[in-house]
This record gives C-alpha cells, structure tokens and sequence, in this order.
C-alpha cells in the first residue's frame, strides 16, 4: 500500500475534493488524512459537522506532544465514512488555527506513521490533503515520504501560472533531501488546455484529467449523496488504475536486489 499525497498551487481548486472522491472510490482500504495546516474541511462540509466531540489530527498532536501516544490514539480519531466497515476513514484536519502550531513539528512523525500503516495488516493507502503549498508550515515531510505527489491544478491559463512555481519548489526540495526521482505527476481538474499541453508546458508528465462536474463537487463540499454513476466518482475510481501502475513501475526501480539476486563474487 502507499502514501499518495495531493497538494496545489495558490488559487488552484480541487485538493480536497479530488481527495475525498478519490476515498470514496478506491478498491482498496484507504485512509483520507487532512494535513492541510491552513485546516480541514471535510468534516464541517461533507460531514456537517455532526461528531459528538473533538476528533482528528489537531487531537492527535496535542496527546503525541503531550503523552507520546500517536499509535495508541489513532484509530479512535478517526472517522468511518462507510461504517461499519472501517474501509473508507477520515482523519480530520484541524478545526481551530490555534492547532496548527502542535500539528506543523510533528510532520515528520506524521509521515514515518503514515509509512508504517501501508505495511500493517490489514494495510491502508493514505491519501493525503496537503491543501496549498504557499501556507505556513506545509507538511514537507509527508511530501517526501509519499509514494506519489499528485500535483492537483485546472487547466487553464492562470492556474497553470501558480502551478508551475508549485512544482519547481517540489522539485528543488526533492533534489535538496535526496528524494528519488519518479514521484511527482499533474492531475488535471476540469477543462480547458489538453493533458499534452499540460505536459509540454510544466515539464511533466499528467497522470489524468479529471472532468468538470460542479454537482458532485458540491455534495463532496457541503454534504448529500454521493452518486457512483457521477462522472467525476467514475473518473477518480478509474485514477486508481494508473497511480497502481505508477506505484508498481516506481517500486520495481527502487527495489534493492535481494541476496540471491547479487551475483556471485569473481
């Protein structure tokens, strides 16, 4: 299983959206965590909001600072969105902008974590919200770990702009800690110039375009049913084809030769 981390450009919608319908859809088990420091959305829209008490990742850091206990305390903060299944979880993000300052020195801590529940049993895929780059305290740790960084932005002039400084600042943060090179790709969000366009103009390869549906993207923000049939539910459950593909092909080049691999010494 994988960290597949979601972030964009200043004024580039879609993030938490794309995220949220991506949860929704997938095949496999997945975790949604909300690490966007700027705050959550999903459980005030799409949720409304109506949790008995506080819950999500702002909860989390101040008992990891407090009492060291992230492993203990995670999965009651966690919220189901299929119950009873626990297949479909929601970490929220945090509610109040005081939080921000226990969530952004845990970032690291949250990625090593993050790491270790796709290696668990059952294991998880976390999709993570990282919301904007440009904010204070981006979770740069979570960045780096992630398997893939899907570079979230519309198609258009403008956003195109903002996001092409977005993935030079990735990119030179990637060089600077030694990432691998291979996880970074474009995710397209509605219309406007084409994927090869795109790709020609930021220099990087687009791993979908999403389509342009206003009526789901409003029941994803502000609560309702969520329809299967809907174009973009259908569009990002069909996004898990190629991010397994991605993952499949970037983990057979980081792999390390096993013992009966390396040859013998001369």
């Amino acid at each position: 299983m994988a960290i597949i981390a979601l972030v964009s450009a200043k004024g580039s919608p879609g993030v938490t959206t794309t995220a949220l319908a991506c949860t929704l859809s997938w095949h496999h088990r997945v975790i949604l965590a909300e690490c966007d420091p700027a705050g959550g959305s999903v459980l005030a829209g799409y949720l409304g909001g109506g949790l008995p008490g506080p819950r999500g990742i702002g909860e989390l850091a101040v008992g990891e600072l407090r009492d060291g206990n992230l492993e203990e305390a995670f999965w009651s903060q966690l919220v189901d969105l299929d119950a009873p299944k626990r297949e479909r979880l929601l970490l929220p993000g945090v509610v109040d902008p005081a939080q921000a300052g226990s969530v952004i020195p845990l970032w690291q801590r949250f990625a090593d974590f993050f790491t270790e529940l796709g290696r668990g049993d059952p294991a998880y895929d976390v999709i993570v919200d990282c919301g904007r780059l440009h904010v204070v305290g981006p979770p740069w740790p979570i960045l780096r770990a992630a398997d893939i960084v899907l570079v979230v932005t519309a198609a258009r002039l403008p956003d195109l702009s903002s996001t092409q400084a977005t993935v030079k600042a990735i990119e030179r943060d990637f060089v600077d800690h030694r990432v691998p090179a291979g996880p970074l790709r474009l995710l397209l969000v509605g219309t406007g110039h084409g994927r090869g366009e795109v790709s020609k103009a930021l220099r990087l390869p687009v791993i979908e375009q999403l389509p342009h549906d206003p009526r789901t993207a409003e029941v994803l923000s502000y609560g309702g049913t969520v329809r299967s049939t809907r174009p973009l539910i259908r569009a990002a459950g069909a996004l898990e084809v190629p991010i397994r593909a991605l993952l499949d092909r970037r983990r057979a080049r980081l792999r390390w030769p096993t013992t009966q691999e390396v040859p013998d010494a001369v």
